[in-house]
């Protein structure tokens, strides 16, 4: 029954094989397969059938990953090739060995799998069945395949062939879908932490940290939209800042603790300290990769000596075959892994010592901030800090190439033996020679470094100044100079980069130098024979030896650069801080005092012999009102920092009893809205920040903002007005609520009537029970308060209440007469007219003690403007741009022509490369070649190719030179020529961005970026095509590997592109923090807000720190599989090697094959990397290139409409329904003014904040167009007209005086038109003359950034002596004279009626008596013109405006000048 059964089964498969049924014969095993393959799939079948008929959910994979997509494809394709053979079979009845039925079987089969890629229901059952499937299947068949091969010794058949790819894919994608249901709880809880925007507790298994799988839904997300910042998953609490600087802190003070004195590195040891541990990891991993890097040539010497044996074993082969699959495995976990954790270890030391250069610096002592710049303590945190966040990596650099180096010479003795002794000596001298080449380049560098920051220092200097470059028409002598600066810059970046072409050539010079030597030296000796393993592993050495020996040098350079950078910190973070036990702070509620000074003496400067502040004696009591006054430079701001503790105290004690508000003389301001300026960090009180706005006369100025108290504030305020900022510092110290409020000149910035509002509404009413020190040159002011200090010569001269010190005499006394002589310009006749105005609106208009603020039935408002903020968000491109900025960046530089050279030179590059490998396969084999003929013929191609290296990296130079030049050029022309508007609506920060960092990229990254991805896609391409002329089979894997690859590169660029964008817009926020923050550290100190602000520098750190953090991760998860799959092709090759015959593959072409094969990886992570890199560079090109492009303001000239030399002779001003807005769809500001100026006349301009008194200037000078109407100076419209032709013929002295970093010379006479006598001249006729002719170096003394070795007077003055140079018929004087002294403005005064009594003179007047004295004076009320007559006529019409502003000043005055009037 038995036999029966038996002879049954045989005859029956002896229809399907020849041989029946044998568990032996491959038909047999294959029908097996197949018959498993189709229970499955009736099973898959019938489980979709049942999901249909139960209608249960069954879709498509719901998350669209590639994998799957392009296995499906495969998988499809191999299944239309099995249907095809089935057909040809059935039709062609002699193809005997193809049987048709079991081609339709497995036809069935794989598109069945493609279908179960596809379609993936939600029943676990299923999911599972198709697991099963797509892991036993794979297994099953290359079961078969290696069993075939080794048992028969035949070639498999072409379709088995072409499936066994197929079937790794699905394999590899089976066993990642395990390890992600095992390891991470299936895919829906892989994805959901990362991104749920909080790290879940369980954090990635094993597998998932090996591959850098944690990464895949980051990287899901980015491919499916483009990333924003809310996207970016936060650090591990390890890898956060806090916990980085808690650890680098106890580190740190506990070798302070140890140190005894001793002088060392603080910062070096304390680090080395917290991070030891993961050092040694990081190091681990360098090690690895060093030892299998330096070990790969004795695989291949092994590969080629097996290769030559007679009678090979199989074993043998194979055992090599998975060595070398280990040991590419361990190469490649270990090198991503040192990269990848290096990496995240210095993003830790470098947001430790972040954060511990700003705590630094918010305590840092006035000794310390003097020996200290702003810009160099940003540079601890921009450059320092930022160099060794690379620290980790370079070190291991530092002994792992030398390690490589030593076991590669070792390797080659090995090979060799004493043949290799000839060619240390080219090796040393060439590894020699890169170390003075890396020291000239150095020097090149840091000359480099010096013209870019004078370069830089000259652009920021332009565009903070942007406005009175426009008015004084000097565009082109700044854009002249800052592009000379930027030619010295050019010649050392030329030098740079030609010297960076030889530095190519000698890379690959140097192989070829030291081979010929050694191969000649081991000729000659007689060492070993030159057969394919010998001179194969001595080339495959001499690679892994060229890197040590072209990086060392750099290394070096790079750890000595990071060595002074520790120095920098460690001697920051070691100055001294402010001594807090300084000032003795005690709670209000334990005295009636509010301050006590007792014999108190101060001094700023250490080596000073003169205390600043000396025998100073205060008793402040709570809830008091007491105001400072003094001449400049008595110590009235000296005396509240003493009190604050900021000044180093000499003797004697400072009490404070109570919390303390600060304002500072020079408004500080943070970026961010008005709210977040007034709260302060402080929860919102609705009633006190109401109270707040209203007592410091914002809730206008917020009514008429579009966003209100949301409005953004630019950089330092930058769209705020001098006013508006000092308020708001006024409105964020009245929210603070605190005990003490110390005001320095708080009044300065505002016009008389805002500042009485103030006075009454802030200091006087909510300030009643506050203890109050007004510093203040408002003598108005002063009989109000409870009491007063007069400071001279840094002592208290008087103390006293007004009538007590105004019977006294002396100083005060001074101060009162200046404040007189002011007043009595008004004549007594005005003064009886404001009187009878006074007391007839007094009841209704004017409150002598509380000043109330205009109405009006029309405003100016920005409500209707579209809903943008003040400072326009930055433009930012999303999304894959293509080719766009490619095609920009080759059509801005007109760089095709080299562009296609570099490419025809790389071409012939590898050309010669690859001829000079081949001719070593060909040659050994060959017996007739003398070895010299052998070795000589290798050199010449060798180096004929390290010539076109060197043309290819030197034309890449050329085009990156003529790029840099073209955008530079074309990028500032247009920010010379945008409008005022532009700059108005875009922070300094945001140009000088793109004219750095971006600038720089242009410069060095992205000319070489080009010739590498160049470099590598050629030689990746070689590398296949050497590879598969030797093995063709390599062809099959390497195509669709190639294919995956793209797709995969594809995939990450998506994700990796916008990461770079936001990070572009994160790293900024923590300079401008810290720069904003050193700026106000006063402040921040005085509120007690040292915390917070180190908390929100913590989470500025934290968010650039996560966006490096998975950049780095990102990069190193593509890498890592681009290189397993270049490992595929590897192993592809390695295995024919062995597996084919003998005489198939001669042992020449095996070394050429594998020392090809043993690079491809390395090749691949190259072009990536590369590829990468060009990528995120190319973002700069976006954002330099949207800058090159604005709407510029009209022409300079316009030839055919030029204006007569002697334009204009009389100086007369025509207005005619002269109407302004600043954007197309704002509201109007001046709203049909018309009027006549007529020549010669001195007109004032008076009206409230807001009036349009700033936009009718404006207009006059066109920084910004009429939108109608018209503008005429003697009968010539002034829009017909270039704007230099213009603006040449108009003077100003502006409200801020600026000075310009040069010399006096050059700030008086910019352009070079004036003669030194005439110079001169004009500096006596404004008071400067005596000062400079005291200077050694007369008009070319110096003159530093803002002119701040100038007083605030000296600087009016210099503004004053640039319109006298000029002697134009027009003057506009925008009054500045609010925060210097009466002496000053009254000399500006007397010179301007002297020397302009011929001219027509227009004065912006923030204080009434400026103007009193005009012969028209124009009244200006939101936007339009309300009045328009001589002073006289309007005080003397009861109902006018001006008369109402003339009683409004009178009525703040009254009261001090009849008390001044009775002491006289």
């Amino acid at each position: 029954m038995v036999s029966s059964q038996s002879h049954n089964i045989q005859g029956w498969f002896s229809l399907i094989c020849e041989e029946g049924f044998d568990l032996g014969a491959p038909c047999t095993e294959k029908s097996i397969i197949d018959l498993i393959n189709t229970v499955f799939l009736i099973t898959y079948t019938l489980c979709l059938l049942i999901l249909c008929l139960r209608r249960q959910y069954i879709g498509r994979n719901r998350h669209r990953e590639w994998i799957p997509f392009v296995i499906s494809l495969c998988c499809a394709l191999t299944g239309i090739s099995y249907l095809t053979a089935g057909l040809r079979a059935l039709t062609l009845k002699e193809h005997k060995s193809i049987n048709w039925f079991f081609c339709f079987i497995r036809s069935l089969v794989w598109i069945a799998l493609s279908v179960s890629l596809t379609v993936q229901p939600t029943k676990q059952l299923v999911q599972i069945i198709s697991l099963v499937w797509w892991t036993s299947f794979p297994l099953l068949f290359s079961a078969y395949n290696v069993n075939f091969l080794l048992r028969h010794h035949q070639n498999l058949q072409i379709l088995d062939l072409l499936s066994w790819p197929v079937c790794f894919l699905l394999l590899f994608y089976s066993i990642k879908l395990i390890a992600r249901r095992e390891l991470q709880g299936g895919e829906h809880d892989l994805c959901q932490p990362l991104l749920s925007g909080q790290k879940s507790s369980r954090k990635p298994g094993f597998f998932s940290l090996l591959a850098f799988s944690w990464l895949n839904p980051l990287l899901k997300l980015g491919y499916s939209k483009p990333l924003q910042l809310n996207d970016i998953p936060p650090l591990y609490p390890e890898d956060t800042a806090q916990q980085a600087y808690d650890r680098f802190f106890q580190a740190w003070s506990t070798a302070r603790r140890h140190s005894k004195g001793k002088a060392t590195n603080f910062v070096s040891s304390s680090l080395f300290k917290c991070y030891s541990i993961e050092l040694s990891v990081s190091g681990f991993y360098a090690l690895l990769k060093a030892v299998t890097v330096s070990s790969s040539p004795i695989l291949l010497y092994a590969f080629v000596w097996y290769n030559y044996l007679e009678e090979r074993e199989l074993k043998i082969g194979l055992a090599l075959v998975g060595l070398l699959v280990v040991m590419k495995v361990v190469e490649s976990l270990s090198q991503r892994h040192w990269f990848f954790q290096s990496r995240r270890l210095g993003m830790k030391m470098r947001s430790a010592l972040m954060a511990a250069v700003f705590e630094k610096m918010l305590k840092l002592s006035c000794h310390g901030r003097r020996r200290h710049s702003a810009g160099e303590v940003v540079n601890y945190i921009a450059v320092d800090a930022y160099r060794l966040g690379d620290f980790p990596y370079w070190f291991h650099m530092a002994w792992s190439l030398p390690l490589q180096l030593l076991l590669s010479v070792g390797v080659i003795f090995w090979a060799v033996g004493l043949g290799a002794l000839p060619g240390l000596v080219p090796l040393a001298i060439l590894g020699f020679a890169n170390v003075p080449f890396a020291k000239i380049l150095q020097d090149c560098q840091a000359k480099f470094m010096v013209a870019q920051d004078d370069r830089l220092r000259a652009t920021s200097e332009a565009l903070n100044n942007m406005k009175i470059i426009k008015l004084q028409s000097w565009e082109q002598h700044f854009r002249s100079m800052i592009e000379s600066q930027r030619d010295v810059e050019f010649k050392w970046l030329s030098d740079i980069q030609n010297k960076k072409a030889y530095g190519s050539a000698l890379y690959w010079i140097s192989p070829t130098i030291v081979s010929t030597v050694i191969l000649a030296g081991t000729a000659a000796m007689g060492t070993a024979p030159l057969n394919a393993s010998t001179i194969f592993t001595v080339l495959a050495t001499l690679r892994v030896m060229s890197e040590p020996v072209r990086m060392l040098p750099e290394v070096l350079s790079i750890m000595i650069q990071t060595k002074v950078s520790l120095d920098r910190i460690n001697a920051f973070l070691l100055e001294d801080e402010i001594k807090e036990e300084d000032v003795m702070k005690n709670q209000a509620q334990d005295s009636s005092l509010g301050i006590r000074v007792r014999n108190g003496s101060f001094l700023w400067e250490t080596d000073g012999s003169v205390p600043t502040l000396k025998n100073l004696n205060l008793s402040i009591n709570r809830g008091e009102k007491i105001a400072v006054c003094g001449p400049v430079g008595s110590g009235k701001s000296s005396l509240l920092y003493a009190i604050l503790g900021e000044i180093p105290k000499l003797s004697g004690s400072v009490e404070v009893f109570g919390s303390i508000a600060y304002v500072s003389q020079t408004s500080w301001i943070q970026s961010g809205t008005i709210r977040d300026n007034i709260l302060y960090g402080k929860a919102m009180d609705k009633a006190l920040y109401d109270k707040a706005i209203k007592c410091s006369a914002l809730d206008k100025d917020i009514n008429n903002f579009d966003h209100g108290d949301l409005t953004e504030i630019g950089q330092r305020g930058l769209n705020m007005s001098g006013g508006q900022k000092q308020r708001i510092q006024l409105a964020r110290a009245v929210y603070n609520d605190a005990d003490i409020y110390l005001l320095d000149d708080p009044f300065s910035a505002v016009d008389a009537h805002t500042a009485a509002i103030l006075f009454h509404d802030c200091v006087m009413s909510a300030l009643k029970h506050k203890t109050v020190i007004l510093v203040t040159h408002q003598v108005e002011f002063l009989n109000e308060t409870d009491g007063i200090l007069v400071m001279e010569n840094g002592k208290v001269a008087q103390e006293g209440t007004y009538e007590e010190l105004l019977k006294s005499g002396a100083a005060f006394g001074k101060l009162v007469n200046a404040h007189q002589s002011s007043i009595n310009n008004l004549g007594s006749s005005q003064l009886e007219n404001q009187a009878r105005a006074e007391n007839t609106y007094g009841d209704q208009e004017i409150n002598t003690n509380q000043p109330t603020k205009q109405d009006s039935e029309v405003e100016i408002s920005t409500k209707g403007f579209s809903a943008v903020q003040l400072t326009e968000e930055e433009e930012t491109e999303i999304g894959d741009l293509g080719w766009k900025p490619y095609h920009d960046y080759l059509q801005v530089s007109k760089g095709y022509s080299l562009f296609v050279l570099t490419i025809l030179l790389q071409l012939i590059f590898v050309s010669f490369q690859s001829l000079s490998s081949y001719w070593l396969a060909i040659g050994v084999q060959v017996q007739h070649f003398s070895k010299g003929i052998l070795i000589g013929v290798y050199s010449f191609f060798a180096i004929l190719s390290c010539f076109f290296a060197y043309s290819r990296t030197l034309a890449a130079a050329k085009h990156g030179l003529k790029a840099s030049k073209a955008f530079f050029t074309s990028f500032m022309d247009s920010i010379f020529e945008a409008p005022m508007l532009f700059f108005d609506s875009t922070p300094v920060g945001r140009i000088l961005t793109r004219a750095s960092s971006d600038l720089s990229i242009l410069d060095f990254d992205i000319p070489y970026s080009i010739v590498f991805v160049i470099a590598g896609s050629t030689e990746l391409i070689a590398m296949i095509v050497i590879m598969a002329s030797v093995i063709w089979q390599v062809v099959i894997v390497a195509i669709p590997v190639l294919i995956i690859m793209v797709f995969v590169q594809r995939y990450y660029v998506a994700s990796a592109r916008e990461l770079v964008r936001i990070n572009g817009t994160t790293k900024a926020p923590v300079m401008n923090s810290a720069a904003e923050s050193l700026l106000g550290a006063v402040t921040i100190r005085a509120f007690g807000m040292i915390d917070r602000f180190i908390r929100t520098n913590l989470r500025l750190i934290d968010t650039d720190a996560s966006l490096f953090y998975y950049t780095v991760g990102t990069l190193e998860w593509v890498l890592l599989r681009v290189e397993a799959l270049q490992n595929l092709t590897i192993f592809t090759s390695s295995l024919f090697l062995v597996l084919l015959p003998p005489t198939v593959i001669s042992p020449g072409f095996s070394g050429l094959c594998l020392s090809y094969a043993l690079t491809l990886s390395s090749c691949q992570v190259f072009l990536t990397r590369f590829y990468s890199n060009l990528e995120n560079f190319v973002i700069s090109v976006e954002r330099i290139k949207q800058f090159m492009h604005i709407t510029p303001e009209p022409p300079a000239i316009i030839n055919e409409r030029r204006p007569p030399p002697t334009w204009p002779s009389e100086g007369r001003i025509d207005l005619q329904e002269l109407k302004v807005r600043y954007r197309p769809n704002a509201p109007l500001v001046l709203k049909g003014i018309t009027c006549a100026f007529k020549a010669g006349n001195k007109i004032g301009v008076v009206g409230r904040t807001g009036s349009g008194k700033t936009t009718l200037i404006s207009s006059l000078f066109r920084l910004v167009d009429p939108s109608s109407g018209k503008i005429l100076i003697d009968e010539l419209d002034i829009c017909s007209i270039g704007l230099k032709d213009l603006r040449m013929k108009l003077s100003i002295i502006p409200q801020e005086a600026t000075l310009f970093r040069g010399s006096i010379r050059s700030n008086l006479d910019p352009l070079g038109l004036y003669t030194d006598q005439e110079i001169w001249e004009a500096l006596e006729k404004c008071q400067l003359k005596t000062a400079i002719s005291s200077l050694p170096t007369l008009l070319d003394s110096a003159v530093n950034d803002d002119g701040q070795n100038w007083s605030a007077g000296q600087r009016q003055l210099f503004c004053l002596g640039r319109v006298l140079l000029r002697k134009n018929r027009i003057l506009v004087l925008d009054e500045a004279t609010a925060s210097i002294d009466s002496a000053t403005d009254a000399v500006l005064q007397r010179v301007i009626r002297e020397e302009f009594s011929n001219c027509t003179v227009i004065t912006i007047a923030h204080r009434v008596p400026t103007v009193i004295d005009s012969d028209m004076v124009m009244v200006l009320s939101y936007g339009k013109m309300v009045e328009y007559d001589e002073p006289s006529r309007l005080i003397e019409s009861q109902s006018s405006a001006f008369s109402k502003l003339v009683a409004e000043y009178w009525s703040n005055c009254r009261r001090d000048s009849s008390h001044s009037l009775s002491s006289h």
